[in-house]
């Protein structure tokens, strides 16, 4: 008698999201294509780059200011989603603003964030987070959660997994930072890197300059 496969256990991933930003849509699609041929289970947490910039906004160049005034709505949306309607709702609903704003080039405003709930089935009127601090107490709590495990010389993405000790501390990083989106094999090979250098207790981290702008293909 043939011994019957012992099931592999998904590794839990924490993924720390600001929706705006190109470079972490491209990560976050990277996910799901791990997710074809690993045994993964992604968490979606929400940070935000206008919290993270909000003490340097005079350092910053005049579009990068502005896309910070744009980027509260967004991340208030998601998060008084998730407080209403469940932790189950922010990927849908990052999807569907993503697609807007990153492959449709569609504008940051209340109409886009209209048009992202209702794809979502959820309530237009949560477009109305957008305009108000009534969630920022979350929203900064869900932001710090993820900057308190790497430091605040990063930005979007975050990714979480699994430390080298069973029961320990999850390793975190800054990126994956990629301007086209891994498929495929290159996406299981990317992801077993990122295991691999998480199980290394020194490693901080791996950089070179980007020399090309997002690729959405």
């Amino acid at each position: 008698m043939n011994a019957s496969p012992v099931p592999v256990s998904a590794t839990t991933v924490d993924f720390w999201f600001d929706p705006v930003c190109p470079w972490t849509w491209l990560t976050s699609r990277w996910m799901f294509e791990v997710a074809k041929t690993r045994p993964v289970e992604v968490s979606w947490h929400v940070m935000s780059l206008s919290v993270l910039n909000e003490n340097r906004l005079d350092e910053l160049p005049e579009r990068i200011r502005t896309l910070m005034g744009e980027a509260w709505a967004p991340v208030r949306v998601l998060t008084a989603a998730r407080l209403i309607h469940g932790p189950e709702v922010l990927e849908p609903l990052y999807t569907a603003l993503g697609t807007r704003y990153h492959l449709e080039q569609q504008p940051k405003d209340r109409t886009t964030l209209e048009a992202a709930l209702r794809e979502t089935g959820l309530p237009v009127d949560l477009a109305d987070a957008g305009d108000t601090d009534r969630y920022d107490e979350e929203l900064r709590a869900s932001h710090r959660r993820g900057i308190t495990l790497v430091g605040q010389d990063v930005g979007s993405p975050i990714l979480a997994v699994p430390g080298p000790d069973e029961g320990g501390d999850p390793i975190a990083f800054f990126g994956p930072v990629v301007n086209s989106a891994p498929k495929g094999e290159d996406a299981a090979r990317l992801w077993d890197g990122v295991r691999t250098v998480a199980s290394m207790p020194g490693f901080f981290e791996i950089k070179r300059t980007r020399t090309s702008a997002p690729d959405f293909s």
